[in-house]
């Protein structure tokens, strides 16, 4: 790697070196900036042309460099002549003009090393490219190294030679001397040019008599670089010392004969004896056949033939050989043309750029690219000629590399991209750039397409011409894939919105449709709901193209893998819009069968998938359901104690009394019933929750009790009044602190509810008196002094809603009943109503299967303090009053016995008097009232 960069820099040093060296000093340097060598020309080859450039305007110019190192093995007087001849060759061409004499745009500048003059920019001349690279540097071009000629180039080079000899022998009235190889020129565009006037003769006549040449002779001491090439003279030059017009003919023949033959001459002169080998020449001539002449082209042949003659008045003139049929080659004329097109008026030049299309496929890319595209190219400085230059110049696009097109044609094309004026070329161009979109688009930079060719289709959506406008929607799905996203979203949907809803012509808004409906794919799902739907509800026309392309954009999106339409946005906007729309009386059958079918994939698919939502909701709310029941299941024992004893104690703590006592033991008992009744039942449990199933149903099927009919007690005295005694002694119970409840051992509770126990114990304490009897008349339907009240098993009173549970309540009295003073019976000139069997059968099924401690019969023996005893609470508790008994609008509280929804407790149960009642007072009377209506 290292050698290679070293031998690089060497090469580059060299380079410049020689350059240096080789314009050091000379005035040419002053204006121009010199470039590398390229190629040599001239007599001898012995001009180094190099590139360059003009300083003040950048122009592109080839400079002709002559080293007088060269002529240093000549003596002085030889170097004199060497110079003078030289001198005389670029004075003489500086001072023609013609298309087909290589242009002098500086002249020659003399320095003490070298001689200088700058030209049009130039590629080779003629003998680099057949293969003669003497005075070339050392590492040849590859350009020129592997340069080929095409037959239309040979064509039109030998066409173009001939038209410059035609100048110089009828309007100059000049022989040139030396046409050779080396004398013909190249330049950047492929031009054939003239030049090395060296050895060039002006006629001795006026111009008015017939045209005289005065011939030197041949002097073979002088240096070969102040005679003409030898191989490429005519033979009277040398035979009879004699050169006119002809003679320039002769040697056109022979470089048509090289230029066939791969750079060789005809024949090979020894300079040495050049006049014994021009005789031989001369024999060899006059029997010249077709079998030397084989690698010629057949059509030319013969002229070729002819311009080798001995006799020059047989050769033909310059002015006949362009006019021969080898030159009438369609791709020699058509660049022919393009040289004389400055001489064309807009009618001529508008005529030829129309056939040019049919021409340009004929002709190779590089005569394209180097003769014809510049040509084309230039005229866009004439607005007018744009829109028919423009096509032909697409079409070498197409032909073209990216970075060929980049480079030589983008760069013309910028201000055409922009062009307005007049209307009607700025409207052709539009057209013709919109069928042409896909290649701009391909071959276009980014940054480009965004400043320049985009601006532009934008400009024809806003054409007033309808034409331009439904063309540009009908070309821009074909390139929609090459436009980015942003520009897309923001710049060229809006426009084709706005020409959808702003024309008047049918047509446009049908084809908006249908263009938006094509480059559906290449937009972003969110945007098609949230921009594109809700623009075709804006669309004021009814008709059935209008409806049909609307239907078709619903369908796109709907059907699309990519986008799709949720089934929110169909039953909130696109349904609504759509099912009118399918009953416009526009739409013939098939058009309403199009909406129907439609309609109904979208109900169907709507349909299916809220359906599959909903079951999938209803799935998950099962599974959710069944987690909570197993996590309430499986809820730790203390947790569920802990929350029931807080929210016992919140409740009896809000009326200042607790109800409820017993020892730890028996809280433990609790805790474990409740761990049994939440948790999952072991086998023991189950066989006991069935055997009272089994008691349950043996219960209902046993006949209902009756009470045993007995005679009534006497009254006794020495009993007060009962409701006087509470009355009086719940006055006290306000002044009275409250100690902590002990559960006795026949009282059980499972955790009860804030809103339950709310019910029980919110009566006010001053509503004693009225409530008191609610707890203990005999209206209750049941008189025992004590009761146990075993729940149907299905139902918890003290729990929530829904949860499964036993519960089972028992009070049992103490043996005293230390704060109640003996209760009053009425007087005995009260008369009691009588007896009555009672009907125990509701009750059978209130308490359970399990049956009451106390019969009837027991009950109803008892004395009124021995059955009030049995719901006296224990010694030193506070007295258990209507309001402990939770009597709020019920009898024993609805909420606290689970009497919500119950039928058992419906009051109308109790609207038949019990067998046995006690006589209260006026006040009692009117609690029942209140109590049951």
């Amino acid at each position: 790697m290292e050698s290679m960069l070293n031998k690089l820099k060497s090469t580059v040093t060299k380079v410049t070196a020689d350059v240096t060296s080789a314009v050091m000093g000379n005035p040419v340097t002053r204006e121009f900036d010199v470039g590398r060598h390229i190629a040599s020309g001239g007599n001898g080859l012995a001009w180094k042309i190099f590139n360059g450039t003009k300083k003040s305007t950048k122009q592109e110019v080839a400079v002709f460099v002559f080293d007088k190192k060269l002529i240093d093995k000549y003596q002085k007087f030889e170097k004199d002549q060497i110079i003078d001849s030289l001198k005389r060759g670029v004075q003489q061409l500086t001072r023609l003009r013609h298309p087909r004499l290589l242009t002098v745009q500086h002249p020659l500048e003399e320095s003490r090393d070298c001689l200088a003059f700058c030209t049009e920019p130039v590629f080779a001349s003629l003998a680099n490219v057949l293969g003669n690279w003497e005075n070339l540097p050392s590492s040849i071009s590859p350009d020129i190294k592997d340069y080929k000629l095409y037959d239309v180039e040979t064509k039109y080079g030998l066409l173009q030679v001939s038209e410059g000899l035609s100048f110089l022998h009828s309007s100059v009235k000049m022989v040139h001397g030396n046409v050779t190889p080396e004398n013909v020129i190249l330049n950047k565009s492929g031009a054939w040019k003239i030049m090395g006037f060296d050895f060039c003769v002006s006629s001795s006549n006026p111009s008015e008599q017939e045209p005289k040449f005065p011939c030197k002779e041949w002097d073979p001491n002088l240096p070969s670089l102040c005679l003409p090439n030898p191989e490429y003279l005519a033979p009277e030059y040398i035979l009879s010392v004699s050169c006119e017009t002809a003679s320039d003919m002769y040697s056109l023949g022979a470089v048509m004969y090289a230029v066939f033959n791969q750079g060789r001459p005809i024949f090979e002169v020894n300079k040495q004896d050049i006049y014994k080998s021009f005789s031989r020449q001369l024999d060899q001539l006059s029997r010249l056949g077709s079998s030397s002449l084989t690698s010629i082209p057949e059509e030319v042949r013969e002229h070729v033939k002819l311009l080798l003659n001995v006799t020059p008045t047989v050769r033909p003139d310059a002015d006949q050989m362009t006019k021969i049929p080898f030159f009438d080659d369609v791709g020699a004329v058509t660049l022919q043309y393009f040289d004389t097109l400055f001489q064309r008026d807009n009618l001529q030049k508008s005529q030829f750029f129309k056939g040019l299309p049919k021409v340009l496929p004929k002709l190779p890319k590089r005569v394209i690219v180097q003769r014809i595209l510049p040509c084309l190219t230039s005229e866009f400085v004439n607005p007018d000629m744009v829109p028919f230059v423009l096509p032909n110049v697409l079409l070498i696009a197409e032909e073209c590399t990216k970075e060929e097109y980049i480079k030589l044609i983008l760069p013309e094309l910028g201000p055409v991209f922009k062009q307005q004026e007049p209307i009607q070329a700025s409207n052709m161009i539009l057209l013709i750039f919109l069928q042409k979109m896909d290649l701009l688009l391909t071959k276009t930079p980014p940054d480009e397409i965004k400043n320049s060719v985009l601006p532009m289709v934008y400009r024809a959506l806003e054409a007033p011409s309808i034409q331009i406008q439904e063309l540009c929607l009908n070309i821009i799905p074909t390139f929609a894939n090459l436009i980015d996203y942003p520009s897309m979203k923001n710049a060229l949907i809006p426009r084709i919105k706005n020409a959808c809803l702003q024309t008047s012509s049918l047509a446009v808004r049908v084809n908006s449709l249908v263009c938006l409906g094509k480059i559906l794919e290449y937009l972003d799902k969110w945007f098609v709901l949230d921009d594109i739907l809700p623009f075709l509800q804006q669309i004021p026309s009814k008709e059935p193209a209008v409806l049909m392309g609307i239907l078709g954009i619903y369908k796109c999106t709907f059907t699309h893998k990519k986008l799709g339409i949720t089934k929110e946005q169909l039953a909130g906007k696109v349904l609504p819009h759509l099912i009118p729309l399918s009953i416009e009386n526009n739409l013939n059958l098939n058009q309403f069968s199009s909406f129907i079918a439609v309609i109904k994939e979208m109900l169907s698919r709507l349909e299916s998938e809220h359906r599959t939502k909903l079951e999938q909701l209803h799935v998950m709310q099962e599974q959710q359901r069944s987690l909570d029941i197993g996590n309430q299941m499986s809820t730790s024992e203390e947790t569920k104690v802990a929350h029931s004893g807080s929210q016992i104690d919140k409740v009896f703590n809000n009326i200042g009394a607790d109800l409820l006592s017993g020892s730890e033991s028996e809280n433990r008992e609790d805790g474990m019933q409740g761990k049994q009744k939440r948790g999952s039942l072991t086998l023991e449990e189950k066989q006991k929750l069935a055997k009272e199933q089994e008691q349950a149903q043996k219960l209902k099927s046993q006949q209902p009790l009756k009470p045993q009919v007995h005679t009534p007690i006497a009254p006794i005295k020495q009993t007060k009044d009962l409701t006087d005694t509470l009355m009086e002694n719940m006055s006290s119970l306000t002044s009275l602190s409250v100690s902590t409840p002990k559960i006795s051992a026949s009282s059980t509770f499972t955790p009860v509810p804030s809103t339950g126990l709310g019910m029980m114990f919110s009566t006010p304490i001053d509503n004693t008196k009225r409530n008191l009897t609610n707890g203990l008349n005999a209206n209750m339907g049941f008189q025992t002094s004590g009761f146990s009240m075993p729940v149907n098993p299905n139902q918890n009173f003290f729990s929530g809603t829904g949860t499964a549970g036993v519960t089972t309540m028992s009070l049992g009295a103490p043996p005293t009943m230390s704060n109640f003073s003996p209760l009053t019976i009425p007087p005995a000139s009260v008369k009691q109503p009588q007896q009555r069997p009672t009907d125990m059968s509701a009750l059978n099924n209130l308490f359970g299967p399990q049956k009451p401690k106390v019969s009837m019969n027991q009950l109803s023996q008892q004395k009124p303090n021995q059955w009030l005893n049995q719901f006296a609470p224990p010694q030193g508790s506070p007295v258990m009053g209507s309001a402990a008994m939770g009597t709020q609008g019920n009898v024993m509280g609805q909420a606290a016995f689970g009497m919500q929804g119950n039928p058992f407790f419906n009051p109308q149960n109790f609207a038949q008097p019990p067998p046995t009642t006690m006589t209260s007072s006026s006040s009692a009377s009117n609690d029942l009232k209140d109590l049951f209506g």
